[in-house]
């Protein structure tokens, strides 16, 4: 099932997405439990009561998470040839260790980052000249807990979306800490939608990114050096995962940063991330005050 939070006549809701009608069906929930997005569903043993069907062209996407209640948990170098083009990058502060790391890289952004399918996302060339773009499989946390073990791992998992983990890079390289060239404004856009995890056969799932129309990154879930159970039970081996965390899985190759010479974002550049079985999500970048 597809779920997404979306604005329509000033109002926030949370419904499903029948993309062959065209339509999104609203759940009947209260406003002031639309608005937070599809962590509205998370602990129902049933879904609410529908409404009648709006079209998806009289509405405006939200992220399905509009504000996270944490930090989104991120992973970092968790595909191979990844790994490999980022230890080489020269800013990578972990390479001394070794391209691929033997033990999940866990870093975080802030709540505010977060911005809907089809926004905008600011380039402040005050702040960085290294603006880079990285595709990754979210997953978004159902059932809370700690010490969870792999094997109860999927039990937690309420249900995947799409995120663009924006960098800056040299902001990245500047600091030995990730958080603030990964927690600039809007440097996680997140949509179109969510999926709920009986949706997805995460064990084969593309991924691909586009960055204006060019072929940038192509893989497959199945890739991942670290699979979602490892990933969730690392972060809960010590931290209590709540109902309606994000975890940014990781990216694959192709990013800019592994160009020779890089090719970074600019104003004007538009990416769209794909993963089969959940949608594209869609953003420009812009110039602060252009």
């Amino acid at each position: 099932m597809k779920i997404a939070t979306f604005r329509t006549n000033g109002a926030v809701g949370v419904g499903e997405i029948l993309e062959d009608r065209g339509v999104v069906v609203p759940f009947d929930i209260p406003a002031q439990d639309a608005a937070r997005g599809v962590l509205s569903l998370i602990g129902q043993d049933t879904l609410p009561g529908r409404k009648e069907p709006v079209s998806l062209s009289d509405v405006t996407l939200l992220a399905p998470v509009p504000r996270p209640v944490r930090n989104i948990f991120c992973v970092g170098k968790n595909y191979m040839e990844h790994a490999h083009e980022f230890s080489k990058s020269g800013f990578d502060s972990s390479a001394a260790a070794g391209a691929v790391p033997k033990n999940p890289i866990i870093f975080s952004k802030v709540p505010e980052t977060v911005v809907a399918h089809e926004s905008d996302v600011l380039i402040d060339s005050k702040a960085s000249q290294a603006v880079d773009y990285e595709a990754e499989l979210a997953v978004i946390i159902g059932k809370g807990g700690r010490a969870i073990s792999p094997k109860d791992a999927y039990d937690h998992v309420w249900g995947y979306t799409i995120v663009n983990d924006v960098t800056a890079r040299d902001l990245q390289g500047k600091y030995s800490q990730w958080l603030i060239g990964k927690s600039q404004d809007t440097f996680c856009p997140m949509g179109p939608w969510a999926v709920t995890r009986d949706s997805l056969d995460i064990s084969d799932t593309a991924i691909r990114c586009h960055v204006n129309d060019e072929l940038r990154q192509e893989s497959n879930t199945s890739l991942l050096i670290f699979d979602i159970p490892t990933i969730i039970a690392t972060i809960s081996a010590g931290v209590t995962l709540m109902p309606g965390d994000v975890i940014a899985t990781g990216t694959p190759a192709g990013v800019g940063i592994g160009f020779e010479p890089p090719r970074y974002l600019k104003p004007g550049d538009n990416v769209s991330i794909e993963i089969e079985g959940i949608g594209t999500l869609r953003n420009n970048f812009r110039a602060i005050g252009g």
